[in-house]
């Protein structure tokens, strides 16, 4: 809890110098936009971080963002399918990549790092091949307006991202803090030869980790989607998964696993956007997010590593 709160603190002083700073911060149409933006990320960054929890990392989620988002195109803009149709069809598609993920590392046991790392190669091949290396897009949504105005709307004037985020935060939320599996999962993560001893099976909760990551960066995917309106190939989704890993870290989730809250992973979104937020707003080069995004997880790793080390002293003593 001493992470989050940490990190929740330096949100609050964050959004406070900014506002400071530039009052445009508080601007109603920026204040939306950084929640649709919370909300997305926010979604796809659950998931991350409870594959995370259980020491393991994804790293292919940006290429699935590019392979969803052509995927989709294709079938609600070519091939005219009932919106329903081609928002299970995606999402069921991405769910079963990672349940694939899934077996690769416990079954054939592969290592995580070169599983996922291949699969961001080989999403993002067959991203820019299927669509023949060309940008994809939506057009004026013609046949399927329902499904864009749900992505991109809002309700009561909260952004539809956002309000799907809660829901998600809740239901993900009660799964890892109040359930069986949750319990399994920190087990896992923390010794998973001593999880499988005590007669938990490791290799159906970690696989469970990332049916949930892959199904979770579906819904994630349609969002950016239709935010974005039009799908690059070869650069939609571009290093996404690394937001989604920097904001677990933030939140409290540790790398070598066992660790982590929902509540941590909102909170570490959250001060993501707001610093992406921060670049923009006071005129920083956007060519800066990957410095901050890559200083962000050195520090989260380093004050997770300082912080092990004061407790294994503690003990010691």
């Amino acid at each position: 809890m001493r992470k989050e709160l940490g990190t929740f603190v330096l949100l609050v002083v964050v959004c406070i110098v900014l506002a400071i700073k530039n009052p445009n911060f508080l601007n109603a149409d920026n204040l939306q936009n950084l929640m649709r933006l919370i909300g997305i990320y926010g979604i796809f960054s659950i998931g991350l971080g409870v594959v995370v929890i259980t020491g393991g990392i994804d790293l292919s989620v940006g290429s699935v963002f590019a392979l969803l988002g052509v995927l989709l195109s294709i079938f609600l803009v070519e091939w005219h399918l009932p919106a329903a149709v081609a928002l299970l069809g995606v999402v069921g598609i991405t769910t079963v990549l990672g349940a694939f993920n899934g077996f690769l590392i416990t079954k054939v046991k592969m290592q995580p790092f070169i599983v996922t790392l291949c699969g961001l190669l080989f999403y993002r091949g067959l991203a820019r091949f299927i669509a023949n290396d060309e940008t994809k897009g939506f057009g004026q949504a013609a046949g399927f307006e329902t499904l864009k105005d749900m992505a991109t709307g809002s309700l009561a004037g909260i952004p539809t991202p956002f309000v799907i985020l809660i829901v998600v935060s809740i239901v993900a939320w009660v799964v890892l803090h109040r359930s069986i599996f949750g319990r399994y999962l920190f087990a896992v993560g923390r010794n998973e030869t001593a999880a499988r001893y005590s007669g938990i099976n490791s290799d159906l909760i970690i696989s469970g980790a990332y049916i949930l990551c892959g199904l979770l960066a579906g819904v994630a995917g349609v969002l950016l989607a239709f935010y974005t309106n039009s799908v690059s190939p070869s650069t939609h989704g571009n290093f996404y998964e690394l937001y989604g890993i920097a904001a677990a870290v933030l939140g409290g989730c540790s790398l070598r696993g066992g660790e982590g809250s929902i509540i941590g992973i909102l909170i570490g979104t959250a001060l993501l956007q707001v610093l992406q937020n921060l670049v923009n707003l006071l005129g920083i080069p956007s060519s800066l997010n990957f410095a901050v995004m890559g200083a962000v997880i050195l520090l989260g790793v380093l004050a997770d590593q300082l912080l092990r080390q004061r407790q294994a002293a503690r003990v010691g003593k």
